[in-house]
This record gives structure tokens, sequence and C-alpha cells, in this order.
């Protein structure tokens, strides 16, 4: 009897003595998230900048969010067309990650060439639901690095000679 109370006086001490628990704090703390869009956002697109490359047809398609909750995932699908309005080839291109309220970024779409293609279209899609595009001739970034124009000097006339 004496042994098993002398094993049970051990145990106890030792739990007495456990670690405590670390201090947890949420990876969120002291952040600002804004949720993404769920359902139809805005997006501003301008003319996309089409080149060939070999055998891919290079599309860059400048983006600006205009709602006001970040867009996740966007995708530009690039949809090709021959004479007769058959689809000839497609191709596709997104952001990984957020595209937050109020940014702009370029989308690359790549599609394989193929010689009956003759007009094209555009899908933009993202992770939670539809996109409602406006083509505009121009985006507004206010994150663009602006270009200094330096003012010309006027130059030194030499006095007209009599």
């Amino acid at each position: 009897v004496a042994t098993l109370v002398g094993a049970s006086l051990v145990a106890g001490s030792a739990a007495a003595q456990a670690p405590a628990a670390p201090d947890f704090k949420p990876i969120l703390a002291g952040k600002n998230f804004t949720p993404p869009v769920r359902g139809a956002a805005d997006l501003e697109f301008t003319k996309p900048v089409t080149k060939r490359e070999k055998d891919t047809v290079i599309d860059k398609v400048e983006v600006k969010n205009v709602s006001t909750k970040p867009i996740a995932r966007l995708t530009v699908e690039a949809i090709y067309y021959d004479k007769g309005g058959t689809v000839v080839a497609n191709g596709r291109g997104s952001l990984s990650g957020l595209l937050p309220a109020g940014k702009v970024e370029t989308v690359t779409v790549e599609t394989p060439f193929n010689a009956k293609m003759n007009s094209s279209n555009y899908k933009f899609t993202h992770a939670n639901g539809s996109i409602n595009p406006k083509r505009v001739d121009k985006i507004d970034n206010p994150d663009a690095p602006v270009a200094k124009t330096a003012a010309k000097a006027p130059a030194n006339k030499a006095p007209a000679k009599k």
C-alpha cells in the first residue's frame, strides 16, 4: 500500500510543474482584411494589345478593379473566330490572388496561332462569380510612376545684327 501512495504523490507533483500553454494570437490580428467580391464584380479594361510570337498569339489586357471589394483570381479568356463565326482557338490568362479595389494590373493571355483567326472576343470571370466589364480608352492608374516633363528653357537668342 505504501508504494501505491508514493507513486501517486510523484505523479501529482510532475503534473503540477507542466509548462503553461503558449499564447496563440490570431493570424489576422490587427490587420485590415476585406473579403473578396461574391457575385458580379465591376471591371474596366483597355483594348488588348495583341502580337504574334512564333506560333502563339499574346494578348495583354490592362484591367482595373472598380468594385468596392477585391476580386479573387480574375480570369480573361480570349476567343478567336474565323470569318464564318466559328471558334478556331482560345486561350486563358489569370491573376493569382486578389486584385484590390482601385488597383490596375495587366493580364497576359496566350493562345495558339491559327491561320483562320479573323476576330476575337474576351470573356472575364473570377473565382466567386461573373464580371461586368466596361471597355475604356485609358485607365487612370494612381500607382503609376509620374513622368516628369522638363520645361524647355528659352533659347538664348543672339542680338540681331543691323
